[in-house]
């Protein structure tokens, strides 16, 4: 299924996803949308949740503006199932590296319940694998809405269908895909002399959930499971020592797998697995009658073995999430708690004396950081990831990876309506880092991030919106901002 709302410049939030469900509706269209967006700031810097579960299109540099606009179609085949769905947007966007770029380019075949995408492609909506809220969460840990969309072919059934003989009581869904990145010219204007990256990098991922649910809506509890893994790997390193990562077909079987790299693979990726690996295991209860819907979840967050076998404690992304769909002043309320602390213990040592040294010796994870990928889990440098282990394109110093890689963190989300034509959000964070597992802080660095966002819809297909956001702490600094968007949307046919 196509997703309408391809494009995330401008700050309105819910409004724009009810509109989206309501447009999804439609069989045969073709739609347009066009936004203007612009933010004042302090201190040099965007705000952190007006820059923030983007796609990368809000500048993080302070005084900034965006225009965004995509034509997209989605049309049935027959009827036999079939139907073909295709978009695209351009973005101007100013200050930052290349002020004109393609955000989405796709086309998409889909047969009943299994669809086929091709090209670079926003994941909310039906496009997402993420069971997580799109406008109040934090941010999946695995794959976000934090940077651009990555150009990949991907393979996915986009909503949850009842399996056979299970009497309707159990679902799934999932995805397998193939990337590569197109962000080398940038990393090259990034870095300082003396760091090295790995330029056409390709990427993999892929995921399975199964819910178990009544279909009758009969019983109010419902219990989902998911597993998603993802691989940085191939591409060309800058380091004269390296260059060439293995790349052949030989090489994408092993890291499908997981598996050690050969002899042409570094000698790290042949002692563990070939390619940076990460991925998620995900839980969820759910709770759902008239008026009322609960859902309590977790995601752990593992980068290896040890956090494979759950030797990294409770390390990963808490969260509880309430809907009150009869009560428009407070329809959703979100309430998440982050923890990277533990990494599987204090360092990575393999074989070393475990009498003098108890526990495992897998530990020092680094989350998102991969000694031969220095860019780590990111994409323009802006994290793939959660956003509150701040993105690498914080670091002034030019360096690549993220620095902040252990950190406690809570997290409020709300969101409600005053009119019919006035909705509001809010996001509320409070992060406490101690750097990285061989590179921690002296102390402890923290930083608080609020945003308030209130849209407006009027004259049937126009959206205003108005955010109000500030910063404070020594993580990001202090900065205050204001954004002001305008959407305009509607149906060519």
């Amino acid at each position: 299924m196509l997703f309408l709302f391809l494009s995330t410049g401008s700050l309105c939030g819910r409004a724009q996803e009810d509109e989206t469900a309501r447009m999804e509706e439609k069989t045969d269209y073709t739609m347009f949308r066009v936004m203007t967006a612009g933010t004042l700031s302090t201190n040099g810097l965007t705000p952190f949740w007006i820059a923030s579960n983007r796609y990368g299109v809000v500048p993080l540099e302070a005084h900034n503006g965006c225009l965004q606009a995509g034509i997209f179609h989605r049309q049935s085949i027959g009827s036999a199932g079939w139907e073909w769905s295709a978009g695209a947007d351009l973005v101007a966007a100013t200050p930052r590296y290349r002020t004109v770029y393609v955000q989405q380019l796709f086309g998409e075949l889909t047969y009943r319940w299994l669809s086929l995408s091709i090209g670079s492609r926003e994941g909310r909506r039906r496009y997402s694998q993420s069971l997580l809220d799109p406008v109040l969460s934090s941010g999946d840990m695995g794959i976000s809405s934090n940077a651009r969309p990555v150009p990949e072919i991907n393979l996915y059934v986009p909503q949850f269908i009842t399996l056979p003989y299970t009497g309707g009581w159990l679902q799934g869904k999932g995805n397998f895909a193939v990337g590569r990145s197109f962000d080398s010219d940038y990393m090259e204007s990034f870095i300082r002399p003396d760091q090295f990256y790995v330029k056409d990098m390709l990427w993999h991922h892929k995921s399975l959930y199964l819910r178990v649910k009544d279909t009758e809506n009969a019983f109010p509890f419902s219990m989902t499971l998911g597993l998603r893994h993802l691989v940085q790997w191939g591409g060309f390193s800058s380091d004269p020592k390296v260059y060439v990562q293995p790349r052949s077909f030989k090489d994408f079987i092993r890291i499908v797998l997981g598996q050690s790299g050969d002899a042409n693979a570094t000698l790290s990726d042949q002692i563990n697995v070939l390619g940076s690996h990460y991925g998620t295991y995900d839980f969820h209860l759910g709770y759902e009658k008239e008026g009322l819907a609960v859902k309590a979840y977790h995601q752990h967050f593992f980068d290896d073995a040890s956090g494979m076998e759950l030797n990294n404690g409770t390390d990963g992304l808490w969260g509880i999430q309430a809907d009150f769909p009869q009560f428009a002043p407070l329809r959703k309320v979100v309430f998440e708690r982050l923890v990277t602390l533990n990494q599987s213990g204090p360092f990575h040592f393999i074989d070393y004396d475990h009498s003098k040294y108890p526990g495992f010796g897998g530990g020092a994870d680094d989350y998102y950081n991969n000694g031969e990928y220095p860019a780590g889990h990111a994409y323009f440098n802006r994290g793939a990831g959660s956003p509150l282990l701040i993105s690498p394109e914080y670091n002034a110093d030019g360096t690549l990876g993220f620095k902040h890689t252990r950190v406690r963190a809570w997290h409020l989300g709300a969101e409600g309506a005053l009119t019919r034509a006035l909705s509001w959000h809010i996001l509320l964070s409070t992060v406490e880092s101690f750097g990285r597992p061989y590179k921690p802080t002296l102390k402890k660095i923290t930083g608080a991030f609020f945003l308030t966002d209130f849209s407006y819809a009027f004259a049937g297909d126009w959206t205003l919106s108005v955010a109000l956001a500030a910063d404070r702490g020594a993580l990001t600094g202090n900065h205050t901002g204001c954004s002001v968007s305008v959407v305009k949307r509607g149906l060519i046919r």
